[in-house]
């Protein structure tokens, strides 16, 4: 059976063996294919799902160029719609390192350029180091350096003539937008700036970045491997949507002269930390001008300008960053300080609301008072004896201020600062809003209530007190302070209109009425006296507060008009003036006049009337008649029918010629002097020293000079304290005869 078998038939057990080996050889086959498609599967889920979007992107990234349209950023209007911020074209100038090599390095069209004449060409359009550019050119793989950030339209013009001219390649200008301040320094603290990326920094460009940015646009097309765009491409462009502008309450204008004046009282004064001033709309809070002095460009903002800081850094006390800082400071709304007695109207009317008090009211003032075992005195060391409850407004007496204060009593006193917006911000619209510093109700003792009563001890910011003050004088309404009257976006339609709507009424029109009325008492007759304005009734509150125990002051004047209908109303303050200047040192005397000029000039530009009394109006400026020619009994004749004096100088029968000059516009009252057929004087005239002079010495001395004197401020007051403050034209300046210096009168015996 053996002899059968078939020698070619393998054994069972090699068989066996081989069948294991498939076996195993299929399975471990299986096995690695199922480990390599769930390494697969793996992978494939990490590429396609996990890094769908970043792969995407950079697959994007690779194959085209986006390049963004810059939206233009919202203009700023003031309210008559002047331009007090705008974007205007400007190019961004970029190299390409990259190109620039590819260019010098292409033997089929060299070109006659090269790196350095670049460079040197480039520096001299744009101003900058050549070095600097050419250092740029070496970085051969960048296709993006930055040389010109928003260039000019006129620099930008000469760069790209440059470039045709020298058929320059990788030399790119790209447009963009600048922004402007036609009006420079005006507002600057308000307005604000923005950075290099064109983003607000400060103010109004700050607080309403959203609305003024817009929405940047961008360009989407095609590239290949070596950055070049493709023969047979797409293109893809998504507009731009240019930001919104906005209408603000604040008039240029009336910005300028409260400028000027805060400039003129804080160099006469040597402030040294500078001034700040408001002027509100008094029915609706709308801020028609908001200053801090020192003042910047903002056209220029990281340049100091102000000499006084300059040298401050010059000496080493601080540096030009911390100075920065300060001019960019908007101190009537970022900075506190213990407001003294313009805080006295508050307590006036908390008082008079409460009907602790009334216009019947009498208190005695011996000098001080002693509250808690602490004695507080009066700016009157003598005492001012019995008054009323008016009298005590204008003298300003601070025993008689807390003797309201305590009728009041704590726990009401501190409602009223409550209810009066004193203890949180005042919710204008603008960034930076400080809060005072008050004592808590829960500790705030009889003396602290004494001192609060007259306004120290605690602090606020100026908008803050104006904003309340305006709630006393307009019928007791508490306004939110606003300088955005509208917003308007791109295609016209307006978005946002204000709502002047009151946050509350906090006094009666009546307790309003009383207080308006004490007001005007103050100006008229009391320590606001060189707050007057002569033809308009004015109402005004002076303030001198200590800086703790430094010995410095802040001075300060609050004054609104007319005082029977208030439409304005103004807080100036100046922080710590020098006290040798000659002038005592208190908010009557350093403030008031100030306050006194930016209101004459204020009031007749929003066009409310004055109402002159007989007096004023025979002052008031009058043309000057045109008599040469005439006879000398006609000539007289015609200067008596315009209230005006006369001087003749000659013998003959007619007038040969005449100073002023007919025409001419000088005050009511003044002399004019006729030649007759006497030869007119051809010689300059000096200009006399007049401050310090009464209103008699300095009209004799300026008649002397051959010059007319107008007279301004302090001018219904019979105080023999009267003195000139100031005069428009400096002592020792030739001028021509007849003309007209203007001096400022002031009550100079006024203590707060």
């Amino acid at each position: 059976m053996a002899a059968n078998q078939n020698p070619n038939r393998k054994s069972e057990s090699i068989r066996r063996a081989n069948r294991i080996i498939q076996t195993r050889s299929f399975v471990l086959m299986i096995l690695m294919g199922v480990v390599m498609f769930v390494l697969l599967f793996f992978r494939l889920f990490d590429l396609q799902i996990t890094r769908h979007e970043e792969l995407q992107s950079k697959a994007v990234n690779q194959q085209t160029r986006r390049t963004v349209v810059t939206a233009s950023r919202g203009t700023i209007y003031d309210t008559a719609g002047n331009i007090l911020a705008i974007s205007s074209s400007a190019e961004t100038i970029i190299l390409s390192p990259l190109e620039i090599n590819n260019a010098l390095n292409d033997t089929e069209n060299p070109v006659t350029w090269t790196k350095d004449s670049l460079a040197a060409g480039l520096a001299e359009i744009l101003g900058k180091d050549a070095a600097s550019i050419r250092k740029r050119m070496d970085n051969v793989k960048s296709q993006y350096e930055l040389i010109q950030l928003r260039a000019d339209e006129e620099v930008a013009a000469k760069v790209r003539a440059y470039v045709e001219e020298n058929k320059i390649s990788g030399v790119h200008l790209v447009a963009d937008t600048k922004r402007y301040y036609p009006y420079g320094s005006l507002a600057a603290q308000v307005i604000g700036f923005v950075g290099d990326d064109n983003t607000g920094l400060y103010g109004l460009e700050a607080y309403y970045e959203e609305e003024l940015e817009g929405q940047s646009g961008l360009v989407i097309s095609a590239k290949d491997q070596a950055e070049n765009d493709m023969l047979y491409t797409y293109e893809q462009y998504f507009a731009a949507k240019n930001g919104s502008d906005l209408t603000l309450t604040l008039d240029t204008t009336i910005q300028y002269y409260l400028e000027k004046g805060l400039e003129a009282m804080t160099d006469k004064f040597s402030a040294a930390n500078g001034a700040s001033g408001i002027v509100m709309n008094a029915k609706t809070g709308g801020i028609m001008a908001m200053a801090s002095y020192p003042n910047y460009d903002l056209n220029d903002f990281l340049t100091v300008s102000d000499q006084t800081l300059q040298e401050r850094i010059e000496r080493g006390e601080n540096t030009l960053a911390e100075m920065q800082l300060l001019q960019w400071r908007n101190k009537a709304l970022n900075d506190t300080y213990e407001p003294g007695s313009t805080f006295k109207i508050l307590t006036l009317s908390a008082a008079l609301e409460e009907g602790v008090v009334d216009k019947t009211t009498t208190v005695n003032c011996g000098g001080s008072v002693n509250i808690s075992g602490y004695t507080i005195h009066c700016s009157n060391k003598n005492g001012h004896g019995l008054q009323t409850l008016v009298q005590s407004v204008g003298n300003s007496c601070n025993p008689a201020f807390i003797n309201y204060g305590l009728r009041i009593g704590n726990e009401k006193f501190y409602e009223y600062m409550r209810s009066f917006g004193l203890m949180n911000t005042t919710g204008i619209d603008l960034g930076g809003e400080a809060v005072g510093v008050f004592a808590a109700d829960s500790s705030f003792t009889q003396l602290d209530l004494a001192c609060y009563a007259f306004g120290q001890n605690f602090t606020v910011t100026p908008l803050t007190l104006i904003s309340a003050q305006a709630a006393c004088v307009n019928g007791g309404y508490l306004h939110t302070p606003y300088l955005v009257e509208r917003i308007t976006d791109s295609d016209g339609n307006v978005t946002y209109r204000h709502d002047s709507t009151p946050v509350r009424q906090v006094i009666s029109e009546q307790t309003s009425a009383t207080v308006r009325e004490c007001l005007e008492y103050v100006v008229a007759s009391g320590t606001g006296k060189n707050g007057q304005v002569a033809g308009y009734r004015i109402g005004g509150k002076t303030g001198t507060a200590d800086k703790g125990q430094t010995g410095d002051v802040v001075v300060s004047f609050l004054c609104f008009a007319p005082a029977d209908d208030p439409q304005v109303i103004m807080l100036i303050t100046m922080d710590t003036p020098s006290r040798a200047t000659g002038t005592y040192v208190s908010g009557g005397n350093m403030v008031a006049p100030t306050a006194s000029t930016v209101m004459a000039e204020i009031l007749p530009y929003l066009g409310i009337e004055p109402s002159y009394s007989a007096e004023e109006l025979l002052g008031m400026d009058t043309t000057v008649p045109n008599v040469i020619g005439s006879t000398v009994e006609q000539a007289k004749e015609k200067l008596k029918e315009r209230a005006l004096s006369y001087k003749i100088v000659g013998d003959g029968d007619t007038i040969t010629d005449q100073t002023p000059a007919g025409g001419a516009i000088i005050p009511g009252k003044s002399t004019v002097i006729l030649y007759a057929s006497a030869a007119k004087p051809t010689d300059k005239c000096v200009v006399p020293h007049l401050l310090g002079k009464t209103p008699s010495e300095a009209n004799t001395a300026a008649t002397a000079a051959g010059l007319l004197i107008r007279f301004s401020g302090t001018t219904g007051s019979e105080s023999s304290a009267i003195r000139v403050l100031s005069q428009s034209i400096d002592e020792g300046t030739e001028v021509d005869a007849g003309t007209v210096i203007t001096v400022q009168l002031g009550d100079t015996s006024v203590t707060d």
